[in-house]
């Protein structure tokens, strides 16, 4: 029998929440073509540095595994050998497993749904050292959910089951009634496998397959791994994390360094991944003082600033709120000992009133307010009464009473305005990050851990392993008509617009720019200069404008609604113009903190009136730089319609083949917030248009949320195939052109999935095809890139900043490329060459990114789908929340309400590169 659960998902925690990396850091990548066991070496793609194809099994003696042996994808033809060779170092601790192990399977009662992880781990270390130690001697080990792994077989008796019961868990007093005494556990065990290590050591050297019973081994060995920091420290499914170092980022959020651990397969050994990683914590303390730190309010505030009766505003309340929901607080009276052994207990929400107003039935029929209850029971009489009331359970308690403990893991989304401050908190250079994980294997304590011990595991030396590695060849990038340098071969991922022109460019009739910010601080001197700034840069690329002088409006977020501040700036443009036309273009000069004006203009450019709009922060084009400008106008270029750059032929036969006209496509799904109910997922699909694979279009729908496989695929897909033809056929004049080559590169799903994309994704794509007339061949490619493969430069090749060089195959932060199904019979060097070439064509910049773009542009896609709703209607507020507890009709019911206020794109921009 399997682990119950996937314990290594490609996409790690919620983004912008607990542990992991960043798109934007190292950039780069590995990837199979095939199945495991897997090493992580063997780059393809990136800016500084680059990405890798991951190697298929492979026999101990170094040839392709035997005929018999079966993966998930497609087996690896043959090794790239382009490009030169160069050593890299990687920080992997050597694991060898000599025990046979055990599965049980627990079951803990009474639960009305899953408990979280942390209660799961209490009851059963409980269950191991209070209610039953003799049973379990050695100690087993324990994922938090389904899966419990011991070293010899637990006593289950004929009928292949334990139950063990009286586990006790202390309640808080509720408000409301009597005081509720300690919660009874039943935990139930059952047998479900027994693991031989010979399994594992035959697959390890090339002699078996992928299997459950392999899975099941690798798992019980991540688990006994992560006992015993998981028992001491927070922790998120893969990482465990301490308050050394940690960093307060304002808003009631800490930042915490943390440690990342995995144990996974590679040629003829087993190898445990470290690595750091960082996540963000809820900040300790009473609640009222982090309450203070949530709004924004100074820390001497009058806590009566949060009492409804004396004006504390409901939007500031609801505010609070979503911040609090989910949150573990302790129920601490000022000045009394804690009573008795009382666990922290989850917020469900805050009162509308304060503790003086809110009031409830006792038995007796009596009622009650909650602060006449506190003085009446507890001999306290509130400091604050009209402030408002954390609810738990049933019951409510004075936010004067409640603190929240320290270590608690943020899984709500990362607000917009602290993704810098993640970013620089979690950013090392190499050489420093390399120190900090070989200082990470102490804390970690591996020898000392009597969970790793009784596993049988022994653990090699701590040296890095040093691998060989290649780089591969950049490709050269050609620029339009006029340039004075028409080709350019980037170096070190990086290169610019000097003497450069689109190519292709777009023209510019007539535009008009909106200031958001005050005229104090951004006068139309200062807004002139950005006029002429940004006319300079686009005119040196190219783009042609006909109108130098627009209309400048200033505006305030209190003088209306955004739509209506925009459509009157096009109404002057109209007039100005004398009706020849509204504007192409909306410029918006944007004051900090301004999230929902940026939502508004995008709403109402996408969805609403089908223009082009392009946003600047008033604090960065004041009296900015060229450069700047140059980086502007790059987007601006392709969301009218225009071309940046296109890779020479000469350099990727294999994406500009004219007798093989080609789609890349690239595909995403992003979920809702851990916790939340009745919120959609969403997917998207990006596809080129053009003969270069260089112009993109993209397709955004919306689905059940939580739900990993596009369902919306096939519609998806012959959009763009149309588009594809349509553009080649109008804008190209290659009528008749058809596809014979489709590579789907498929971002977000784990190693457990690769099977479903193959028989519920790939069927579909298939069906699109033939619905448009098309034959052509499939490539499908899985692009991994949130995991902890770290790789550092070794032999002196590394650029500037002490990374490895780009193109390097086995990379500073490798994305993993696995090749699912292939019918264009690509060799690894062609795999490599043209992703490495894709990465260098995102139209956003001017050096190469991570990914290739189209992987790149489907996540953004995804990410703007919340600018699809109004932003003044009652889905887009709830999409920022965190949600609550609901029955599964209202879910269904809430669900359905984002399905219909889902707002398409305007036909105007479909075709275009809006999303740049």
């Amino acid at each position: 029998m399997p682990p119950r659960g996937n314990p290594d998902r490609g996409r790690g925690g919620p983004r912008g929440g607990g542990g992991g990396g960043s798109r934007g850091g190292s950039r780069g990548g590995t990837g199979s073509r095939g199945g495991a066991p897997s090493t992580r070496g063997g780059s393809v793609a990136g800016g500084p540095p680059g990405p890798a194809i991951r190697a298929a099994p492979a026999s101990v003696a170094g040839g392709l595994p035997e005929g018999h042996i079966t993966t998930v994808g497609v087996k690896r033809p043959s090794f790239g050998n382009s490009g030169r060779l160069t050593r890299s170092v990687s920080r992997l601790g050597v694991c060898v497993t000599v025990a046979h192990a055990h599965l049980a399977c627990p079951v803990i009662t009474p639960a009305s749904r899953p408990l979280p992880a942390r209660l799961n781990m209490e009851i059963i270390r409980r269950l191991q050292t209070v209610v039953a130690p003799q049973v379990f001697t050695p100690r087993a080990v324990y994922d938090g959910r389904a899966n419990m792994y011991c070293t010899r077989e637990l006593p289950f008796g004929p009928s292949g089951s334990h139950k063990a019961s009286s586990l006790r868990s202390a309640q808080p007093a509720a408000t409301e009634g009597r005081p509720r005494g300690p919660k009874t556990y039943t935990v139930k065990l059952t047998h479900a496998a027994t693991i031989n290590p010979e399994v594992l050591s035959r697959f390890l050297k090339g002699k078996q397959s992928q299997d459950n019973a392999i899975l099941t081994a690798i798992q019980a060995l991540n688990v006994a791994v992560r006992m015993e920091p998981y028992s001491r420290y927070p922790f998120n499914t893969r990482s465990f994390f301490t308050s050394q170092g940690s960093r307060d980022i304002g808003s009631g959020m800490h930042l915490w360094r943390g440690y990342f651990q995995s144990v996974r397969p590679s040629f003829g050994r087993m190898l445990i991944n470290v690595d750091i990683s960082a996540a963000v914590m809820y900040a300790p303390g009473p609640v009222i003082q982090v309450a203070f730190q949530v709004l924004e309010m100074p820390p001497n505030t009058n806590p009566e600033a949060l009492a409804p009766a004396k004006g504390f505003p409901e939007r500031a309340r609801g505010k609070l709120e979503r911040f609090l929901r989910g949150l573990r607080v302790h129920v601490q009276i000022p000045g009394q000992p804690p009573i008795g052994n009382r666990p922290a207990r989850t917020v469900q929400g805050l009162s509308t009133v304060g503790a003086d107003s809110y009031r409830f039935d006792l038995e007796t029929g009596e009622k009650i307010s909650v602060a006449q209850h506190f003085q009446r029971t507890h001999n306290y009489k509130l400091r604050h009464p009209g402030v408002v009331c954390v609810q738990i359970g049933k019951g409510m308690f004075p936010l004067e009473v409640c603190v929240i403990p320290e270590g608690q893991l943020m899984r709500k989304q990362l607000p917009p305005e602290k993704t810098d401050a993640m970013v620089q908190f979690s950013t090392q250079k190499p050489h420093d990050r390399l120190g900090s994980i070989v200082q990470a294997l102490g804390v970690l304590a591996y020898g000392q851990s009597e969970y790793v011990r009784q596993f049988g595991m022994q653990l090699a030396k701590n040296d890095p392993l040093a691998i060989d590695a290649r780089i591969i060849d950049t490709p050269t990038l050609k620029y339009g008509p006029g340039s004075r340098q028409p080709t350019v071969r980037p170096r070190d991922g990086a290169w610019n617009m000097i003497d450069k022109k689109f190519w292709k460019s777009a023209l510019i009739k007539r535009w008009v720019v909106v200031v958001y910010e005050r005229e104090q601080r951004y006068n139309r001197n200062t807004a002139g200069e950005m006029v002429q700034g940004l006319l300079f840069a686009l005119n040196a690329a190219g783009v042609v404008v006909q109108e130098p002088d627009p209309v400048i409006r200033y505006q305030t977020i209190q003088q209306g609604r955004v739509a209506d501040h925009l459509k009157e700036a096009g109404r002057q443009c109209l007039l100005k113009n004398k009706n020849a036309g509204g504007p192409d273009l909306i410029v918006v000069v944007l004051p900090m903190a301004s999230v929902d004006i940026y939502t508004a203009v995008k709403h109402f450019g996408d969805c609403s009136q089908g223009v082009a709009t392009q946003c600047m922060q008033a604090s960065k084009c004041s009296r900015a730089k060229p450069q700047y400008y140059a980086n502007v106008a790059l987007k601006i270029n392709v969301k009218l319609g225009g071309i940046n750059t296109v890779p020479d032929s000469r350099s990727v036969p294999v994406l500009t083949d004219p007798h093989n006209p080609t789609i890349v496509m690239g595909a995403d799904v992003i979920h809702p917030a851990p916790g939340t109910q009745g919120r959609p997922s969403f997917t998207s699909l990006v596809g080129n248009v053009d003969s270069d694979t260089a112009k993109y279009v993209a397709e955004l729908q919306v689905q059940a949320g939580r739900q990993e496989m596009i369902e919306g695929l096939e519609e998806m897909a012959g959009k763009i195939i149309k588009m594809y033809q349509s553009y080649r056929s109008q804008a190209e004049g290659k009528r008749g052109v058809a596809p014979t080559r489709i590579i789907f590169y498929r971002d977000g799903v784990s190693e457990g999935e690769f099977q479903q994309v193959l028989d519920y994704e790939l069927p579909q794509l298939k069906r699109a095809c033939e619905a448009a007339g098309v034959q052509p061949k499939i490539t499908v490619i899985v692009v991994g890139k949130r995991h902890h493969v770290r790789f550092f430069p070794g032999g002196g090749d590394s650029d500037r900043s002490g990374n490895c060089l780009p193109g390097l195959v086995g990379t500073s932060r490798p994305a993993h490329y696995s090749v699912l199904y292939d019918e264009n019979k690509f060799t690894p060097d062609s795999i490599q060459a043209l992703s490495f070439a894709l990465c260098h064509v995102y139209a956003r910049s001017t050096r190469s990114v991570s990914i290739p773009a189209p992987v790149y542009y489907a996540d953004i896609v995804c990410s703007r789908a919340k600018y699809h709703y109004d932003p003044d209607g009652s889905q887009h507020l709830s999409m920022e929340e965190s949600g609550t507890h609901m029955g599964s009709a209202e879910a269904n019911t809430q669900l359905e309400a984002f399905r219909a206020g889902f707002r398409p794109l305007n036909e105007k921009i479909r075709k275009l590169m809006y999303f740049s």
